[in-house]
């Protein structure tokens, strides 16, 4: 037997496959709405589906169901930049998911996620050294 005489559970059920993308789109954004940051729990096209957009991963992104329904057939980003949670580097986020940089789009919402690894998200307080040695006059006027 062959690779190419296999059959695959996917090509049987195609319901699998569309399963397992939209569960992929979800896990790739630690289940995080892309426009607000909150838990996703459906999937948006950027570009609706009225308007003739496809549900190919470019076009379709995690939101969560509030966003999902606010943004209805409007357009992604003129909707977005309205929004009172309207951040600059998700918007350089969906835009670059978009465009099918999903590395770039992900970097930018982990730098958009407060809660990535940043040392005073996670409640460690920042402490200012203070000098060793007394300064210089000249140190001390600059």
């Amino acid at each position: 037997m062959h690779a190419r005489d296999a059959i695959f559970l996917e090509d049987l059920c195609p319901k699998l496959r569309v399963r397992r993308w939209r569960q992929n789109l979800h896990r790739v954004t630690n289940q995080r709405c892309i426009y607000c940051g909150k838990a996703s729990e459906s999937i948006d096209h950027v570009l609706p589906q009225s308007r003739g957009g496809l549900s190919v991963t470019e076009n379709c992104v995690p939101a969560c169901l509030a966003c999902n329904g606010h943004k209805g057939d409007a357009d992604a980003f003129g909707w977005y930049r309205r929004q009172s949670f309207y951040d600059p580097r998700r918007a350089m986020a969906i835009r670059a998911w978009t465009e099918g940089d999903l590395k770039l789009a992900l970097r930018l919402l982990q730098w958009a996620d407060p809660s990535s690894a940043a040392p005073q998200a996670q409640g460690v307080d920042h402490q200012t050294r203070q000098a060793a040695a007394p300064l210089w006059r000249w140190q001390m006027a600059a």
